[in-house]
């Protein structure tokens, strides 16, 4: 009888363990599926025809997220053309630099194409401030000059540990990646002029310039909370706020 119990507990330890394995195998087999989707829908959706030539937002009926597309039976080579990316850029603000940016904006042929361009002129000292693309990864070509470029992690799992900044020095025919998201920079430091050309692996990838985000909104941030954050006094904050923040796009 004793010998009976024990086979009888021993089965049914079988058979508990059998469904924790199985419960756990539906586990990561559901976690691989959604991070396979969750990498599906990471960038730009992928066309369902040929192409989707865009229709100013104006013209559009209705709102959508991208753009509506024009009728195929309308569409022209113009659609996807864009001229004159060999013309400088005007480097003459506070920061000397100057972003010419082909995206859906400029040639509607991008229209759910997930990829757009810029050509970024540097004067002497210019620079491409801090800033982020939410919706692209950035791949740049230094055409001429010396760039020191960078980019920086997002915070750490390790509240014990500063966010990584990684840099280089660019020269003629170099190539840097931006990662999506993440805050980068690139400074000409030589003494004559630079120019560089970026891919971005979105129609539109969106522009977020750091300081112009944060002291010149509109409406202005409540300076008590950059108070807060950047632990700095009032007054420093209101000079801050106060300053003209340029736009290079």
């Amino acid at each position: 009888m004793q010998t009976y119990n024990l086979i009888t507990q021993t089965y049914k330890q079988y058979l508990l363990l059998s469904k924790m394995k199985m419960a756990l195998v539906s586990l990561t087999t559901l976690f691989f599926i959604a991070c396979l989707a969750t990498f599906a829908y990471a960038s730009d959706p992928s066309p369902l025809q040929d192409f989707c030539v865009a229709v100013k937002d104006a013209d559009a009926a209705v709102f959508v997220n991208g753009k509506v597309c024009k009728n195929p039976d309308m569409v022209v080579a113009e659609n996807f053309f864009f001229p004159g990316l060999n013309k400088s850029g005007n480097t003459s603000n506070p920061v000397g630099s100057r972003v010419t940016p082909v995206n859906v904006n400029q040639i509607p042929g991008l229209n759910t194409l997930g990829i757009s361009a810029v050509r970024i002129d540097y004067a002497p000292n210019g620079l491409n401030p801090p800033h982020t693309h939410p919706r692209a990864t950035e791949i740049l070509v230094v055409m001429e000059g010396t760039l020191y470029v960078g980019f920086v992690t997002s915070n750490p799992a390790n509240p014990a540990l500063k966010n990584k900044l990684f840099t280089k020095y660019l020269y003629p025919g170099d190539v840097f990646v931006f990662p999506e998201g993440l805050i980068h920079f690139q400074f000409n430091v030589g003494k004559t002029n630079a120019v560089a050309f970026a891919a971005l692996s979105s129609q539109n990838p969106g522009v977020i310039t750091i300081a112009n985000t944060v002291f010149g909104s509109d409406p202005p941030i409540n300076p008590a909370v950059l108070t807060k954050a950047f632990q700095v006094k009032k007054n420093v904050i209101d000079y801050l706020q106060a300053q003209f923040w340029w736009n290079i796009d």
